[in-house]
């Protein structure tokens, strides 16, 4: 509804101060204990009560209706990255070395928004159960808070989560219908050759040339190896190793990550990178120790929920959502997705004029903070539809 989104342009002002406040103040996962204060503290301001501390820095609040129904979880991610701040701006990190790089304070800004909306609206059954998440940057806060118990008393029906989207401008809103984001896989792989001196190649076991064939050859994992049909992106993200430019390195260091789509894909990979890899060292002489890991599943946005994104989008904002494809990033919130139906949308935070262009991660990220007010409105205004519209039981 319109009315909902002319209240949130009403916040806008705060919904600044807030993200602002937060940007300058970064803090890394499970140490957000100044955020979590930050948020209590807002909360309380807006009359929210009876809150709840759970994963060390996380901060649930319940707001009920007027008789018993359906819950709905909004759920805002809080940890910053371990970055350098490089904006000149006003509201840059006071913090070295750390940075809200991708968004996180705006999505806390967003929900602390949604849950004035909230509050000012009557709720006529069910409840809203908003959280503010710890951790989400590899460190899986969303396992931590279903460990604690955030998924229960009430028993959450849906879960929704919106993530900034400088793709897309300001103002569209995206989602991309079952698999959203890829399994987020990691590997620390460590070839040993044998050292010596720079000008005598054959008396040794050169760890650097064979760390350069295997970069080469695991690339064919996702050329050769696997279904051209199914994504698989394998990334040798660190290297390192040495000692100065005439010594023939003894061992190197690599760090990795592996992205999919598909679980059967996820599956494959590590076998088959164990392959390359050890084809790639015996050949040469060399040995390794691989360490693979697997990290956030992917995640599906449930069909179900994705009807009710679109009479959203189409009453707040009076246009359609965006059909996107899947995005090969990592994200935490599919835990609760596993567990609950759920639904993660992008908002778009772009404008070209403003000079607001750089990708997530990136050192000079930045966003439109006219998104703020569009993000909280439909936060809100999804959390009322569905509370109106849908049974305890999905």
């Amino acid at each position: 509804m319109e009315e909902v989104l002319s209240k949130a342009q009403q916040l806008k002002e705060r919904l600044s101060e807030w993200r602002r406040e937060l940007h300058r103040h970064p803090e890394l996962g499970f140490e957000e204990q100044r955020t979590s204060e930050f948020v209590r503290k807002k909360l309380g301001d807006i009359g929210v009560t009876g809150l709840k501390t759970i994963a060390k820095t996380g901060v649930v609040a319940l707001i009920e209706g007027e008789a018993e129904g359906p819950t709905i979880m909004l759920r805002a991610d809080m940890d910053a990255l371990p970055l350098q701040d490089e904006k000149q701006t006003e509201y840059a990190s006071l913090i070295p070395g750390k940075a809200h790089l991708c968004g996180h304070d705006a999505h806390t800004a967003m929900l602390l928004g949604a849950a004035a909306l909230l509050k000012q609206s009557r709720i006529p059954r069910g409840s809203v159960k908003l959280i503010f998440q710890p951790a989400e940057e590899g460190l899986a806060g969303a396992k931590a808070m279903i460990a604690d118990g955030v998924l229960e008393q009430p028993k959450v029906d849906a879960a929704v989560a919106l993530h900034v989207f400088p793709s897309l401008p300001v103002g569209a809103v995206g989602v991309a219908p079952g698999a959203c984001t890829a399994f987020s896989d990691r590997f620390d792989l460590v070839i040993s050759g044998k050292g010596g001196h720079a000008a005598h190649p054959h008396q040794a076991v050169d760890s650097v040339t064979v760390a350069a064939q295997v970069i080469t050859a695991i690339q064919q994992i996702a050329s050769r190896m696997t279904d051209p049909l199914q994504p698989v992106v394998v990334t040798i993200g660190k290297i390192s190793g040495g000692y100065t430019r005439n010594v023939i390195a003894p061992s190197v260091s690599l760090e990795g990550t592996v992205r999919t789509l598909d679980k059967a894909a996820q599956e494959a990979v590590p076998e088959l990178l164990e392959q390359v890899v050890k084809g790639v060292c015996q050949s040469f002489g060399a040995t390794f120790h691989l360490e693979y890991r697997k990290g956030y599943p992917s995640v599906m946005n449930d069909p179900s929920l994705i009807p009710l994104l679109e009479d959203t989008v189409k009453d707040v904002l009076g246009r359609d959502v965006l059909k996107l494809k899947p995005s090969m990033g990592g994200e935490d919130f599919s835990y609760y997705a596993e567990q609950v139906p759920g639904l993660f949308l992008r908002l778009g935070v772009r404008n070209e004029e403003k000079g607001f262009v750089h990708p997530l991660h990136h050192p000079l990220f930045d966003l439109d903070e006219e998104a703020l007010p569009i993000g909280a409105a439909l936060l809100a205004e999804y959390a009322l539809k569905f509370l109106r519209t849908h049974s305890a039981q999905l």
